[in-house]
Parts: C-alpha cells; sequence; structure tokens
C-alpha cells in the first residue's frame, strides 16, 4: 500500500501543478517520480517496477455513483485513472482523468497540502491513508465505523489482524497531536467518535472551535436502535444526514 498511496500523490500532484488540456497531464517520467516521493538517484529499472504495478493497481480502481428510486436506477461507472501511459526513454508520463472525478483530485490535493501530519507518519502508511480520510470528513463528523475504516484501507489479512491495523492507525493519530478519539460500541457496531483535529498538530487559539463531543455511552442506545444505526451506517447515512433531511422539511 505504500507505493499506491504515494502514487497516487504523485497523480494528485500532476494535475495540479502542470497545465491540463482536456482530460490530460504530461510531465517528465522523473518528475512524476519525484512527486511519488521517490528519490530521482534510483535507475530506470527500478521506478519502472516501484512505480508501473501502482498505476495499474490505480487505474484498475472502480468508481460508482448510483440514485436509486421505487422504480429505477442511475449509475455510472468510472476509473480512479482513466488511462496511464509512460516511455522512460523519452522522459514522458502522461495521464488521464475523468473529469467527473477532478474535484475528486481537487479535494485530495487541499487535504494533502496540509503535510504535517503526512511527515510525521513516515513508514506508517496506514495512519497515513486514514488521516487523509479522516481530514476529508465534515466538521462534527459523526462516528465512524470500524468496518468504514477497514475498508478505507482495503487490506487483505484477516478481519482480526485489520481491526489491530486500524486501531493502531488511530493510536498513532492519537500520539502526533492530530486528533482525539473514543471508542464505543453500539450493538454489534464498534465506533470511532472524533472530539477534534488539528492538522497542524498543536491546539488552536480558542480550543472551543473545535467543538469536541462527548460520545455516547452504549447503555445510551436500545438494541433495536443499535440495530436501525448499524443498517444505516451500511448504506452510508450519517446522523447528520438524517438531521439535514428533517430540518428540511
Amino acid at each position: 500500500m505504500d507505493n499506491d498511496f504515494k502514487t497516487w500523490v504523485g497523480v494528485i500532484h500532476s494535475f495540479a501543478r502542470h497545465k491540463v488540456i482536456g482530460d490530460k497531464v504530461e510531465l517528465p517520467f522523473v518528475e512524476f517520480a519525484k512527486l511519488c516521493g521517490i528519490p530521482s538517484s534510483q535507475s530506470s529499472r527500478k521506478l519502472r517496477e516501484r512505480i508501473s504495478p501502482s498505476l495499474k493497481r490505480i487505474a484498475g480502481t472502480v468508481i460508482s455513483f448510483s440514485r436509486t428510486t421505487e422504480k429505477h436506477t442511475k449509475e455510472y461507472i468510472t476509473h480512479l485513472v482513466q488511462s496511464a501511459y509512460y516511455d522512460t526513454e523519452k522522459d514522458i508520463v502522461q495521464l488521464q482523468a475523468d473529469p467527473r472525478l477532478f474535484e475528486l483530485y481537487q479535494f485530495d490535493r487541499k487535504v494533502l497540502l496540509q503535510l504535517k501530519a503526512i511527515n510525521a507518519l513516515k513508514r506508517r502508511e496506514s495512519a497515513q491513508a486514514l488521516y487523509t480520510f479522516i481530514e476529508s470528513l465534515p466538521r462534527d463528523p459523526a462516528p465512524i465505523s470500524l468496518a468504514r475504516l477497514r475498508a478505507r484501507l482495503n487490506l487483505k489479512s484477516p478481519v482480526f489482524s485489520q481491526n489491530q491495523t486500524v486501531r493502531r492507525a488511530m493510536e498513532q493519530l492519537r500520539e502526533i497531536g492530530y486528533l482525539d478519539y473514543t471508542e464505543i460500541q453500539r450493538g454489534r457496531t464498534k465506533l470511532f467518535c472524533i472530539h477534534y483535529r488539528r492538522p497542524k498538530l498543536k491546539p488552536p487559539h480558542d480550543e472551543s472551535a473545535e467543538n469536541p463531543q462527548l460520545p455516547a455511552t452504549p447503555g445510551d442506545v436500545s438494541p433495536e436502535m443499535a440495530e436501525k444505526l448499524a443498517l444505516l451506517d451500511k448504506l452510508g447515512i450519517t446522523l447528520d444526514d438524517l438531521e439535514k433531511l428533517f430540518k428540511s422539511r
């Protein structure tokens, strides 16, 4: 996952720093390697061996958007990167993206620009991946399920081992001063309640602006309600979404 994450960072910065013509961007291969955090002193063969597999996995990552009513379903299916071409002899890389995902690219870059946490998490790839996800959440996010964080890391190990990886990564984020959290359980669902996030890794002048939220205790939720909350979480619906829905009526 280390190389995949670094290569994705390189893709994001490539579209941000170079002129995009239509849906494509072109830049020197050596510069692309630098944007991926790979030393340019490495030979072309080593660069290719590190970048090529990651580009294939990124280009093979499918993203879909769907909307379903009682009678009909609309779905749009695309890839994280539409195509990638490179030639080490000519020192060139060409990347093609789906224009509908440019907003995603820009948002991910905004997160990655706050590199204090990333730099403090060197060689801690799982914590880096969770950082980019958590930092993209809205203010006062709803509790995040352990299952959702496992899915974000896309690990292939047994679930028990994945849970350990998630908990270790969350603890590493707390150790560097980025966040504080409490792990709770609602029914069968384990959740992380984020109290605050500090991209600069230090308290703000006005700590009240962080609006820490006290987590609900398991006793506050009935078993029936816990099952309903677990179902909503599987559907990707947060309590904030429900609150906005009721307020709009």
